[in-house]
């Protein structure tokens, strides 16, 4: 395991949240030593993540991840006001604007289904055994605007391998909070609550995935997703299920929120493609937000950049049918 030295502070400790350091930036700073060549993530101290639960608060003992992207990431006003999350209104500010007073403690998470290890368990021992890294994503929504995010979390990957899925686990299913009263925009019909979604049991062991439980090295707004949220930065926007409360190891494809409320726009593997389109618009160049109304659209990546590291999970499987 690698041990932080005194000297990697943290980027959000030395700048403001509005001029955020790039990875590139802050690893001149002051980077662990060495280099995971399996590409497995820096180690942070052995004591396990521990998220503390005031809205706000720093998170201590996060490590650096090699999967970060280079690029600036936006600004912290950018990520925690131009949000999608139903359970909160479906106007982009609405969660923002309405999930203040949203109560994100006591957490409990169950795991079930086809793993040795199964229970409900308290937030904080459920991410306890796992190191918190920090990393920087590009993120895309379906509707053509994306985000480079920096997120805190904790690798899918290993949460799985911790809970032992045996060979009948083909699929991961997360659910969302169903709670009328913390979250009102579940009051609305606008879809099939609780929100459902999903990843192969090879998507959801890539390297990539992380639950994350912060972001900008702060404990994770309401608005996006508190306490813990999924993060798959080679998809769109929509599989990132926000407020997990159950995740299951199944046997069969899980039915999944969008695709269930509209399945000829929502697919299950929704990857990133600027060769399928939506329906109703283009995928194949994007805004960033916070470059302004004006600003020139950029070309979508395919898998979002990110096809060096996921591409081989989908060899062989016709992408505009599986989309």
């Amino acid at each position: 395991m690698l041990i932080l030295k005194p000297s990697d502070i943290r980027p959000s400790e030395i700048t403001s949240k509005s001029n955020y350091l790039n990875r590139r930036d802050f690893v001149k700073a002051g980077a662990i030593a060495g280099a995971v060549a399996s590409g497995a993530a820096f180690a942070a101290p052995a004591l396990g993540a521990i998220a503390p639960p005031q809205r706000g608060a720093k998170l201590e003992g996060v490590g650096k991840s090699p999967f970060s992207t280079d690029e600036p990431a936006n600004s912290y006003e950018d990520i925690t006001t131009y949000n999608n999350y139903y359970e909160f209104g479906t106007g982009k500010g609405d969660p923002s604007a309405n999930a203040g007073d949203f109560r994100a403690r006591p957490w409990s998470i169950t795991v079930d289904g086809h793993a040795e290890k199964t229970g409900t368990f308290q937030f904080e021992d459920f991410i306890k055994p796992f190191d918190l890294e920090e990393r920087i994503y590009r993120m895309r929504c379906v509707e053509a605007w994306s985000m480079v995010i920096p997120w805190v979390g904790i690798s899918l990957a290993e949460v799985i391998k911790h809970f032992k899925p045996t060979s009948k686990a083909k699929y991961v299913a997360f659910e969302t909070l169903n709670d009328q009263i913390r979250m009102p925009g579940q009051r609305r019909r606008v879809l099939d609550w609780p929100y459902r979604e999903g990843l192969t049991i090879a998507e959801a062991t890539n390297p990539l995935p992380i639950l994350a439980v912060g972001l900008y090295g702060e404990v994770l707004p309401n608005q996006n997703g508190a306490p813990i949220r999924l993060v798959v930065p080679w998809k769109y926007g929509f599989k990132g299920i926000k407020g997990i409360v159950r995740m299951s190891f199944v046997s069969k494809r899980p039915r999944t929120s969008w695709n269930m409320s509209a399945r000829h726009e929502y697919g299950f593997y929704a990857n990133v493609n600027p060769n399928v389109d939506h329906p109703r618009w283009s995928q194949a160049r994007e805004r960033r937000i916070g470059a302004g109304l004006f600003a020139r659209k950029q070309p979508t990546l395919m898998f979002n950049g990110y096809g060096e590291q996921v591409a081989h999970l989908y060899d062989g499987l016709n992408l505009r049918k599986n989309f």
